[in-house]
């Protein structure tokens, strides 16, 4: 199976200004998805999309390959991912390179490691899945434990809650969360469906020390703090 993977790095950006290459323990966040990428042994070829100069300058010295400049029409905080995919994947094609999966690999979660994409398109390829993307669990923060509260601070029972109060966590229905470090799709999803999903989807699941998704700065802070105890060490 060849494998694509696609690492989006815009330079704009506002909970946490220019945050593909702010530092984490010194080194650019940006760089920590590049070393994911670059220890990986199932993916065919690994790319850098940006339309910011200062981003492929740095993802060069890391080592990863910029091969053209992103639109800046789709460097937008409203551009869907989706369409950022299909103009690098139209590019590709365009110079004969053809795959059959895209591996998008967003560099806001820096604890990513090699083994998650290796074994996701392990996933992929043995299921005959359309997709396969990172979750992990919801822990604490389980659905059925929310409330709605009006604008008179009154607490209001959702559909969905809990039977009881303080029901315990083992007994609530295990849940999970999209986590961001993984999103696997083979080609004819994401060019004939527009989806990263599809219709017959896998998991592959993160450990909570390690699902970290960086969108403010306090995200930042908490990626610096998994870093120094070694949570983003590649294995």
């Amino acid at each position: 199976m060849r494998v694509l993977g696609l690492i989006p790095a815009r330079g704009g950006s506002k909970g946490v200004p220019r945050k593909n290459i702010r530092l984490a323990c010194g080194k650019p966040l940006l760089q920590y998805t590049v070393e994911a990428a670059l220890g990986s042994t199932r993916l065919t070829e690994t790319i850098l999309s940006t339309e910011d100069e200062e981003i492929a300058d740095i993802g060069h010295r890391c080592g990863i390959r910029v091969p053209f400049v992103r639109p800046t029409q789709l460097a937008g905080d409203d551009t869907p991912m989706i369409d950022v995919v299909l103009n690098a994947l139209e590019w590709m094609k365009g110079n004969n390179e053809v795959y059959d999966a895209l591996c998008l690999l967003q560099p806001t979660n820096p604890l990513r490691q090699s083994s998650d994409i290796d074994g996701a398109i392990d996933l992929l390829e043995c299921s005959g899945a359309e997709s396969v993307i990172s979750f992990v669990d919801v822990g604490e923060k389980h659905p059925a434990r929310m409330k709605y509260i009006d604008q008179n601070a009154v607490v209001i029972d959702p559909p969905f809650g809990e039977q009881c109060e303080g029901q315990r966590r083992q007994d609530l229905p295990k849940l999970f969360l999209r986590e961001g470090s993984i999103y696997l799709t083979r080609m004819s999803v994401l060019q004939e469906q527009r989806s990263f999903k599809g219709r017959d989807c896998r998991a592959w699941i993160i450990p909570p020390e390690r699902a970290c998704n960086v969108d403010t700065p306090f995200d930042l802070f908490i990626a610096e703090q998994l870093l120094k105890h070694g949570h983003g060490e590649q294995s």
